[in-house]
């Protein structure tokens, strides 16, 4: 592939944090591939899957001229022998690590025979994340590009081993190389490819080992012009280094994964020279794309309500065969990285305006991980996606983390929220899980969604139930309001992208070319749909969920007995005081629905109820001296982050009726007039292209009486007394989560922020900005951590899970409410400069002292 495509290769641009692991190819639970010890030199260790075990993925670089090898990536060079007389294993200068949203860049420089001789190489390793075309997203596949710009000649090197296939070394791998023909029906443009196919030679559907998938064919993909050979690590790699060629053989005995390493390996030449030698060193460019697909089928099985169902992968639904699709993904390189390039272009500016050049950095980090989680299925009219609760115990569709993880959605496009959301509805409107709170997860394990018929799922029924509210109804705005930003209705140009070659007509939902059809598709009538009347269809469809759920929060939110929350880690605990602000939240919410949906009298039901709680929740909830909120209501000189104060914005019960009223024209002119302002919508002026995702009014009042003053439904003066205890109880990497350890969550810390003043905003996010740069942790990002010391695990080892969504709470909440919802919270920053200092020690003190004089003792 000639090097015009490097354009389009989303090399990203310069970044200014160095996190400790980096991502490769990420694409969901069992293809994850990342960097670690991202800080060193990319050939000091294997890369890794995101448990930490190796992964055999190796690339080097042979300049003919000079008998030098260079390994640029694994340890290839461990199979060479130092001292050779035919070749000198050489290392490059590495110029560092960059990475967007979608890429990751590793470059370096070698040296030829005199100082201007120079030849860089890029790898650039890109997993797509296309928020337009759902069809890209859901494709098991990633790209390795690799660049040369130079002018001497050099032959790149790379293989993989069959550790992409199973967990355990043990087991014995087949393999065979794919030469496909091209189809008549081509595009001219399109490349020949050849593809090694490799898996166990027994498959075990639907199992893991070590969290490694025991079923799938890894497809690793080259041009057909490459030289290619498989057989034992060390002689391929050896006779690279001695003739710098493969030689397009196939070692056919097909054994154990380590039983003398079968490899499979392509060799790419760049005639970079040309001419240059007889005129001087001139500067000639060339590029090479390779792609790894693992294809699986079927991804998971789920109870639907249908009974026990074998879910076949989304893709399936385009393509008749694994063949097929790779042929397509290999050639569809230019648009997938068009749109991934538009992507991240877009969130490195949205971030960077809400916060700083850092905050674009975490955002970018964070949001292939976040996918990474995910498998999706389902057909193009009802889309689903599945998650799996990476690291933490591998529970499926969990509901905890799934709400972490959901402004990166709300962000990135809010139809795959639906998409997660719609496998939880579907098995409890079936009627498979018995109890009358939300379920925790879809199943003990993934990739099996067999339920919890007994019902004895993790016990979170505040937690699930307040979730499924909240996440509901902020995707019920997101219709209402039609938020999807400009990157989930972008095409690629025309001329880059070719059309699907689909067996089955889903015009209903996609176009020619896999491009997502805009709205809400209604499943009974197959009409697209957006704004209030999609709102209301979804709603209405899980309605008797919501108020279920609701009923339970009614009786058990205000003052929650002994139980676990999101944070389980933590221990069971009564009264937990950011429990029940979600669970009064999640009462609130239900009002909103029921409006939506034409209930009335429901909603003017459950609007009273959660004004009643929530001013209850501030008598129980706040210390006697309003400077914190309590741990919990009885446990005196505590304190705790209420990162669930972050819905009541989201869903705009912090914003007035009247203002949310503005006519539309309003709006538009509320929206250029922030487009005009400039940058630092978060931590100075606001700005911003993004259209807003609105909701009910926050305003309460009484219903029954001509009374039409309203009041905020959490009061003002609860987000300036966090904001200010946050800003002095901050630590060096960031905000305890509570008063009992010392250790943090960094989805909870972003949510927490995204509500605060602009000072201590600023102080949190320079906080996890210095712990991505120095913390210790060695697998992939953590959002559990120290936030002293070293900035290490504490003693609880999270790594590569989906709540990492969470970090992009800033980016969600600016688009809220027609804009409403961060103008509501400027006055935080206006009183920020006269606020008065608190001491912690003494505020704590005081809690306990009049705690113990009012005879304060046990439960409520």
């Amino acid at each position: 592939m000639r090097f015009d495509l490097l354009a389009l290769a989303a090399v990203a641009s310069a970044s200014t944090l160095m996190p400790n692991v980096l991502p490769l190819f990420v694409r969901n639970p069992y293809l994850s591939t990342w960097l670690g010890n991202a800080r060193k030199a990319p050939w000091e260790d294997w890369p890794m899957f995101w448990t930490g075990s190796h992964l055999g993925f190796s690339v080097m670089a042979s300049v003919p001229d000079s008998g030098k090898i260079y390994p640029l990536i694994g340890r290839p060079h461990d199979s060479l022998h130092h001292g050779h007389k035919l070749y000198n294993i050489t290392f490059p200068e590495y110029l560092g690590s960059t990475f967007d949203a979608s890429t990751t860049n590793l470059t370096y420089l070698l040296h030829g025979s005199s100082p201007d001789e120079l030849v860089k190489i890029t790898l650039s390793f890109l997993s797509p994340i296309t928020p337009s075309s759902t069809l890209r997203q859901s494709i098991p596949a990633a790209y390795l590009t690799v660049i040369a710009e130079g002018c001497f000649d050099v032959t790149i090197y790379t293989d993989a081993n069959g550790e992409w296939v199973s967990g355990n070394r043990a087991n014995e791998i087949k393999w065979d190389l794919h030469e496909p023909k091209a189809p008549e029906e081509s595009s001219e443009d399109a490349t020949p490819i050849k593809t090694w196919k490799w898996s166990r030679q027994t498959e075990q559907h639907l199992t893991e080992y070590n969290d490694h998938a025991e079923w799938g064919t890894l497809h690793f993909t080259g041009p057909a012009d490459a030289q290619h050979e498989a057989g034992t690590s060390g002689i391929l790699r050896q006779h690279f280094a001695e003739k710098g060629y493969l030689r397009n053989q196939i070692d056919r005995d097909f054994r154990r994964i380590m039983q003398e390493e079968p490899v499979f390996a392509f060799a790419k030449t760049f005639k970079l020279a040309g001419e240059s030698k007889k005129k001087g060193c001139s500067k000639t460019e060339d590029s090479v794309v390779f792609s790894f697909a693992l294809i699986q089928d079927p991804v998971v099985q789920f109870a639907s309500a249908r009974g026990l169902t074998l879910m076949k992968p989304l893709w399936a639904s385009h393509f008749a065969s694994p063949d097929e699709l790779v042929r397509y993904h290999y050639n569809d390189f230019k648009t997938a990285s068009w749109l991934a390039r538009n992507y991240s272009d877009s969130l490195a500016r949205d971030a960077f305006e809400s916060g700083s050049e850092s905050y674009q950095d975490i955002a970018a980090l964070s949001a292939r991980q976040v996918l990474g989680a995910t498998q999706f299925s389902g057909t193009p009219d009802d889309p689903i996606i599945f998650l799996k609760e990476i690291s933490s115990n591998g529970n499926f569709q969990t509901v905890d983390v799934i709400f972490p993880a959901f402004p990166f959605f709300l962000y990135t496009n809010p139809k795959w929220l639906g998409y997660l959301l719609e496998p939880l509805l579907e098995h409890q409107l079936s009627g498979q899980y018995p109890n009358d709170y939300s379920m925790h997860d879809l199943g003990a394990h993934f990739p099996n969604a067999t339920g919890h018929s007994d019902g004895n799922d993790e016990y979170m029924p505040v937690e699930e139930c307040g979730n499924m509210l909240i996440m509901g109804l902020a995707l019920a705005n997101a219709f209402r309001y039609d938020t999807e930003p400009a990157f989930v209705q972008a095409a690629a140009p025309g001329h880059f992208a070719s059309p699907i070659p689909s067996a089955k007509d889903w015009s209903h939902s996609v176009d020619n070319y896999g491009f997502d059809l805009h709205g809400y598709r209604d499943r009974k009538t197959d009409l697209q749909t957006t704004g209030s009347k999609a709102a209301e269809k979804w709603l209405t469809r899980s309605y008797s969920l919501w108020k279920q759920w609701t009923g339970y929060l009614v009786r058990e939110s205000l003052i929650p007995h002994n139980q676990l929350c999101t944070d389980d880690f933590a221990g069971w605990l009564a009264n937990q005081t950011n429990l029940a602000l979600k669970g009064i939240i999640g009462i609130k919410a239900m009002s909103e629905i029921a409006d939506i949906v034409g209930h009335e009298d429901e909603a003017k039901h459950y609007r009273k109820i959660a004004a009643t709680y929530i001013d209850k929740w501030q008598e129980y909830g706040i210390s006697r001296d309003q400077t914190h909120a309590k741990l919990a209501y009885t446990w005196y000189g505590s304190w705790t982050t209420i990162y669930n104060l972050y819905a009541d914005s989201l869903l705009c019960f912090h914003v007035s009726s009247s203002s949310l009223s503005a006519s539309p024209s309003t709006k538009d002119q509320h929206q250029d007039e922030r487009r005009k302002r400039g940058f630092g919508r978060w931590f100075g002026s606001s700005a911003g292209d993004q259209k807003p995702i609105g909701g009910g009014g926050g305003g309460d009042r009484d219903d029954d009486d001509d009374d039409t003053t309203e009041k905020l439904f959490i009061p003002d003066k609860v987000y300036q007394m966090q904001s200010d205890w946050y800003s002095v109880v901050l630590q060096k990497y960031g905000l305890p989560l509570d008063s009992r350890h010392l250790y943090t969550k960094s989805d909870w810390e972003f949510f927490a922020a995204a509500v605060t003043g602009k000072k201590t905003r600023m102080e949190m996010l320079e906080a996890i900005s210095l712990w991505v740069n120095e913390t210790v942790t060695d697998r992939p990002l953590t959002d559990l951590y120290d936030t002293e010391g070293n900035g290490g695990y504490p003693g609880i080892y999270f790594m590569a899970r989906p709540v990492v969504g969470g970090h992009f709470a800033f980016l969600a909440l600016e688009r809220a409410c027609g804009g409403k919802a961060v103008e509501a919270l400027r006055f935080m920053d206006e009183e920020s400069a006269t606020k008065k200092v608190v001491d912690v020690e003494e505020a704590l003190k005081a809690d306990m002292l009049e705690a113990k004089q009012d005879g304060w003792v046990g439960d409520l």
